[in-house]
């Protein structure tokens, strides 16, 4: 196995899936990435919006409007060859790993052309 990008294999000449085996000449890789952004009040400022509630009551309640913003998404990798196609859905949660899942399509790129 060259390279494995999710549940795809490359294994020169050939890429096996769940959904079957595609021969590797000829393949067509297209790479997409989906990222969603998700802010919600932080647990500390509710810990500390509750225990400051009972020596500074109102001023306490400003904890809440404190944010945190998280980042997740998946990459979508689409490997086809003629009428038969896959599509891989890999979770990320930073950019790092969807440029590590780029470098391995590249990569599986090399052998097909």
């Amino acid at each position: 196995m060259a390279v494995q990008i999710g549940e795809i294999m490359v294994a020169p000449p050939e890429i096996r899936t769940p959904a079957g085996v595609l021969p590797l000449a000829g393949t067509q890789w297209h790479v997409a990435d989906y990222w969603q952004t998700e802010q919600k009040v932080a647990t500390w400022a509710i810990v500390c919006a509750v225990l400051g509630f009972f020596c500074l009551t109102i001023f306490s309640l400003l904890f809440l409007l404190i944010k945190e913003t998280r980042h997740y998404g998946t990459v979508q990798v689409t490997v086809s060859n003629g009428p038969r196609q896959y599509v891989a859905r890999i979770p990320v949660t930073d950019q790092g790993q969807v440029m590590h899942i780029n470098n391995q399509v590249n990569y599986a790129r090399s052998f097909s052309a």
